[in-house]
């Protein structure tokens, strides 16, 4: 037999093992990386005053952390009431911004302004409805010093007066139920201050039309009962489609975020005007007060129309103009608040 041959048997006989592979070298850990933080100093809007600074701030840091931060340094302006810019006549920056994607060096300047006491939106909106609510009762029920002393605590003769007083009624009712139970507001608070602009707009015009639909001199209107059950029609239809629309918003933002999303149509027939309006809660808003004003044929009625329907076009082409800045996809076929027209 071949001697290599026989030392090979020799060797597996003896039980001699193959050498075993080598293991892997461990990687080396990955070095951490360095985090560059920022310095942030906020001055006075106006003076120029510097408020405070910042040091070793991370650079994932919010605008709501540096107001949280600032807040603990100067307790008597607390988030809600700041407003920081990066230029003294720019633009207020949003809570949710973050540091380190705002185009500021590792050194950050703030200007501050106070935006004086603040009031949760909800608290402003039930003030705004709960006073016309009763304001107008005052007047239904003719209450002393406000006719003359005989027609205290009558009643109208004409039924007009009364449906338009539950019309009133249902209205502002329907509109507290939705600030306490379907509006998710998107701003926490407003400036205490506007509760008096906004209150005593929305207070004086349901005094004034109030005291001349219960007036006792108040004539019903020139076709009489066809003309109030065709406006009240339109008025119960736009109120049905103004709920559907604030309960379809309120599906769409999800509680506790931010997050915004394109309204569209549902299987609720009143929703389907969002296919060609971006605002359709102003459009059956408008329809409500149309409708009321051809109810009541009351010249007080029509110029709170009038001006209510100004101002909701304003808010809508505000809205309109955000939607198609914020989503390239969004129709185009959409009005702001009136369908082709406006």
């Amino acid at each position: 037999m071949d001697t290599l041959a026989l030392e090979a048997k020799a060797g597996k006989s003896d039980g001699a093992a193959a050498p075993a592979p080598s293991k892997p070298r461990p990687k080396p850990p990955k070095k951490a990386r360095r985090i560059v933080y920022f310095e942030v100093e906020i001055l006075h809007v106006k003076t120029r005053e510097k408020l405070l600074l910042l040091d070793k701030v991370e650079p994932t840091a919010t605008i709501l952390d540096i107001k949280s931060l600032f807040h603990k340094s100067n307790p008597q302006w607390y988030p809600a009431r700041q407003s920081l810019c990066l230029d003294p006549k720019g633009k207020p920056l949003r809570d949710e911004d973050i540091l380190q994607e705002l185009p500021v060096g590792t050194t950050a300047t703030f200007y501050f302004k106070d935006l004086g006491s603040q009031m949760t939106w909800g608290t402003v909106f039930l003030i705004e409805c709960i006073g016309p609510l009763v304001i107008y009762l005052l007047f239904y029920f003719r209450l002393p010093l406000i006719y003359a002393p005989k027609y205290e605590f009558t009643a109208s003769k004409h039924l007009v007066v009364h449906i338009a007083c539950m019309c009133h009624s249902f209205h502002y009712g329907k509109r507290i139920l939705e600030t306490l139970f379907v509006h998710r507001f998107s701003h926490g608070t407003m400036p205490m201050r506007n509760i008096f602009k906004n209150g005593s707009y929305y207070w004086c015009s349901a005094a004034w039309m109030a005291y001349y639909i219960n007036h006792p001199l108040y004539t019903p209107p020139y076709y009489g009962e066809k003309q109030v059950k065709a406006a009240l029609g339109i008025f119960l239809f736009c109120q049905l489609g103004s709920l559907s629309i604030h309960m379809a918003l309120r599906n769409l933002k999800l509680s506790g975020t931010k997050v915004k999303k394109i309204p569209y149509p549902t299987k609720n027939p009143f929703t389907w005007i969002f296919a060609l309006v971006s605002c359709p809660n102003y459009t059956y808003e408008l329809g409500s007060w149309i409708g009321f004003t051809l109810m009541t044929q009351c010249v007080p009625v029509l110029f709170f129309t009038v001006v209510g329907f100004i101002q909701m076009t304003i808010w809508a082409k505000g809205k309109h103009r955000s939607y198609l800045k914020e989503f390239k996809e969004y129709p185009t076929l959409r009005s702001p608040i009136l369908p082709f027209i406006l």
